[in-house]
This record gives C-alpha cells, structure tokens and sequence, in this order.
C-alpha cells in the first residue's frame, strides 16, 4: 500500500518469509518447497485486521505445510499518518538464496469495493502457491527484471530458468529487442521428474556488455 506522503499518507510495507528447503542449483534448477511463515501488516485499523489476515492465511497454506511462522504489525497514532489499510506480503527463499513473492493490500479508502481480510489472506495465500507451482529461479513478477540484467550483463552468455512467461514479460522481450536488439533463446523444459510444477522456459542470451561511461576512473 503507497500513498502521496506529501498528501499526509502513508507508506508502508509487510514481509513474510518462506525459509524453505528448495533446492535450487544456480539458475537453471529447481527442488520443492517444505516450509513456510508470512507477515500481515495494518494501519489506522483494529489490530485483529492482521490476526483476521493471519488465521485466513493458515488455513490454506498449513494444508500443504505445518510449520509456518506468521508475524504481524500493526500502526497507529501519528507515526500510521492518514491512510488507514492493511495487507499481506510473502516471500519464499530457498537454500541457495532464490525468492518467490506475493503480495496483495487493501483498496485506498474511498477506492474500488472493499476488502475483507480473510479474503486478502486467503488470496494472497493462493497467489505464492501459484507462484511456488510456475516455479523457475525467479517469481513472475520480476521475470522481465532478471531478463533486463542479462541483457546489460557482459558479453557472455547468460542462462535463466522461468516458469511459464507473463504478458508482462513477453512485451518485455519485444522492448528489449527494440532497444538493445538482443533477442533470447527460449527452450521450453515440459515438467518431468527433476522440473516440478508447471512447464518451464529456459531463457539464453548474449549480453550487451553495457558500461556506465558516466563513472569516475580512478
């Protein structure tokens, strides 16, 4: 949730983290997941927004794993500033350091129809399953960033593996061949016995060896 500070809103931000045992080999393999926690954050509401959050959350995600660590947070006074509201970020990290994410909050008040917490919870409970079943080295969400990297990296080559491609990131790869004219090999690895969840993409390019030329030589 992020309002116009300068309006006398607020910005806040929840983390939960999925410390699970994943096993994942660089960026081109994948394991399966085995434990959980999340994180449920409220602002200028009852304190109960994040446990109704918490409890809604439970009850999807401790059907596949039991040991999940939920943490809350809760706002108020005039450090809350005027943008009352609540949410749910998760975030699930393997053994060798790769993140899953999901987040989802409130409408801004006076905004789109309104959200109860066992429904914020529960959604964004089922948003990092989808996340953990389309898999790869990175969430769907920032595909197109370690896309972007690849591209700006060193003339070498680069190898990343996704799960299934956004719209998002399709558009992407059609503004990255525009501007830097690289264009990616795109291998399609069907789920199998090592590649758990849905169909895989592995991604290929050469990098453009991109340079600051604005920083200082010594």
């Amino acid at each position: 949730m992020k309002e116009d500070i300068r309006q006398g809103q607020v910005e806040t931000m929840g983390w939960c983290w999925l410390e699970g045992l994943w096993e994942n080999e660089g960026r081109r393999k994948e394991g399966s997941s085995d434990a959980s926690g999340q994180f449920g954050y409220s602002v200028r509401v009852s304190p109960q927004m994040a446990n109704r959050i918490v409890d809604s959350a439970r009850s999807i995600l401790n059907k596949f794993i039991p040991d999940i660590y939920i943490y809350t947070d809760h706002m108020k006074g005039i450090n809350s500033g005027k943008s009352p509201g609540f949410g749910l970020s998760l975030v699930a990290e393997t053994t060798n350091g790769t993140f899953l994410s999901a987040e989802l909050a409130s409408n801004p008040q006076g905004q789109g129809a309104a959200v109860l917490p066992e429904d914020l919870g529960r959604n964004c409970a089922k948003l990092l399953l989808e996340e953990i079943y389309r898999g790869g080295c990175v969430d769907s969400t920032n595909q197109s960033l370690a896309l972007l990297l690849m591209t700006l990296g060193q003339q070498d080559v680069s190898k990343v593996l996704l799960g299934p491609l956004s719209p998002y990131t399709i558009e992407f790869l059609r503004h990255l061949k525009s501007f830097f004219q690289i264009m990616f090999k795109i291998e399609t690895k069907p789920c199998g016995e090592e590649l758990k969840g849905g169909d895989k993409v592995l991604m290929t390019c050469v990098g453009v060896g991109f340079s600051n030329l604005s920083k200082t030589l010594k």
